[in-house]
């Protein structure tokens, strides 16, 4: 990681748009602060360097280098204090916790009335957009001011009061238990992936139903479902029930569209869902359903209500462009999607602020893989060393395993035999060191180490031979997911019909389609 990536400020600075820059220079200028003001300074020095520099600013010598921390510090807080005015950044949950803030200084200068009739607004917006903490810390708030000065408006307002309170309190409660449940999960998909048999399986779903909280869906508000949904969803992919999956995907973007308002307020919720509605069909190779919900989720993301900020357009981008690939990998259209990888890198550097390195290396393995269904295999040798090579980050071990394994592949089809028993041995090496291999994975080993001893008359046969070994794992529901990240069994059907690869699935595809 460079120093640009590491200086919080130099980032938040370099993220602003020209108009964000404009805002802040005004907002400076209201202060009362002349063009001098050291941390104007500072944010003119740091808004023209290429890249954070700390020699640099200390030679314009506005401050000595143990006053630089605060400064820096200080200008942090008035470039968010700026973006928190700018109308782009009002958002529902601002403009209710600032009407909390006022609320609170009227209340603190005895104007309780005043206070209440604020509150009182602040928590009918809060309720009608589902922002149930803030709407009980409103009544809480309440309760205070009523407990000192009776405003004998309404007879039973206590009573009214403490209803409210008990209700939003279940619900919350509800909401919490769902939303540590569906954090629980998803930490233990990072931890261990996959089950890989029934004992996993069990284990799995005996944790699930243990924590899973007694709910009526009827009684239900609109994030109290969205966390059952995604509570269900992740144990569903921990237990490879991609239809399950689906399923909970479904409801989880339908709930969505059904609540517009929601898009609104919570995109990136409505962006993920999408993403994981396109990964069950991609899994389910339900190609019609793929082909209308990444064109609906793209079309939705045109639309000029659709909220756009640096975080959202970055998730737009990796969710739809990672679908993409998808699509390009049912289809077998490898040779026509070969367009979209330079945009791809394009957008990479434009949001490397804001994406991850592990979905940058996913991105690699999805060029890689396009490359490879393409025949270009020293272009997708290229990609997977970058995500070989990489030392710096802690990736899932699937990716790590599967970029080993093709990048064997391709350089035995791109006829780099030279170092191709070294490279055997290496990955070899890699891959005993992982618990709970796939089966798949074994066996192309297995076959891969014995290339050497082959005669070139005899692969064809060692071909024919792994490949109905490995159909005996492609209905396998532990094991048929390895075929996701590495189509073997069309490569083995290529080398079998001595056809590209691309055609293969692409042939697969079009039988597929005729069939229904």
């Amino acid at each position: 990681m460079t120093k640009e990536q590491k200086d919080n400020l130099f980032v938040l600075v370099k993220s602003l748009s020209k108009s964000e820059k404009r805002q802040f220079k005004l907002y400076v200028g209201r202060l009362g602060v002349n063009e001098d003001s050291k941390f104007l300074l500072l944010f003119n020095i740091l808004d023209k360097l290429s890249s954070y520099d700390e020699s640099a600013i200390l030679k314009k010598g506005i401050v000595k280098k143990q006053q630089l921390s605060n400064l820096k510090a200080h200008l942090y807080k008035q470039i968010l204090i700026s973006l928190r005015l700018n109308p782009s950044h009002q958002t529902i949950r601002i403009q209710i916790r600032e009407q909390l803030d006022f609320a609170t200084i009227l209340y603190h200068k005895g104007l309780y009335r005043q206070s209440l009739k604020i509150l009182d607004k602040a928590k009918n917006l809060a309720i009608g957009n589902e922002e149930k903490n803030v709407a009980y810390e409103i009544i809480e708030f309440e309760k205070v001011i009523e407990s000192q000065y009776i405003t004998r408006s309404i007879s039973n307002r206590a009573d009214e009061l403490t209803i409210q309170a008990k209700e939003l309190s279940q619900q919350n409660v509800l909401a919490s238990k769902l939303s540590n449940l569906s954090l629980q999960l998803y930490g233990l998909f990072l931890k261990t992936g996959y089950v890989k048999n029934d004992k996993e399986t069990r284990r799995i779903t005996k944790y699930f139903n243990d924590r899973l909280p007694k709910y009526n869906i009827n009684t239900l508000g609109f994030r109290e479902k969205l966390w059952l949904y995604k509570a269900h969803l992740w144990y569903s992919f921990l237990t490879q029930d991609f239809l399950s999956c689906y399923k909970y995907s479904s409801k989880w973007v339908a709930l969505f569209y059904d609540n517009k308002d929601q898009i609104v307020l919570n995109p990136v919720f409505f962006l993920k869902g999408n993403h994981y509605l396109l990964e069950s069909l991609f899994y389910l190779r339900h190609y019609n359903k793929f082909k209308k919900s990444l064109k609906r989720l793209e079309s939705v993301t045109k639309e000029s209500w659709f909220p756009v900020d640096d975080n959202i357009e970055g998730l737009a981008f990796l969710y739809i462009y990672n679908n993409k690939f998808n699509l390009h990998f049912i289809e077998g259209s490898f040779q026509e999607g070969l367009p979209i990888v330079e945009e791809v890198l394009e957008r990479l550097k434009k949001y490397q602020d804001r994406i991850d390195e592990h979905h940058v290396m996913v991105f690699y393995y999805k060029i890689a893989s396009l490359y490879f269904g393409a025949g270009e295999n020293k272009k997708c040798i290229f990609f997977l060393e970058k995500i070989i090579g990489n030392k710096s980050l802690e990736m899932r071990e699937d990716l790590l395993c599967f970029a080993r394994v093709l990048n064997l592949v391709a350089h035995y089809e791109a006829g780099m035999d030279y170092n191709l028993e070294a490279l055997i041995k290496s990955t070899y090496k890699f891959l005993i060191k992982m618990e709970d291999l796939y089966e798949v994975q074994k066996e192309m080993i297995k076959f891969l180490r014995g290339l050497g001893d082959i005669y070139p008359h005899e692969v064809k046969g060692e071909f024919i031979k792994l490949h109905k070994k490995l159909k005996e794992f492609e209905d396998d529901p532990y094991q048929s997911r390895a075929f996701l990240y590495l189509d073997i069994i069309s490569w083995l059907e290529s080398k079998i019909e001595s056809k590209p690869i691309g055609l293969v699935i692409k042939d697969k595809f079009e039988a597929k389609l005729l069939r229904k």
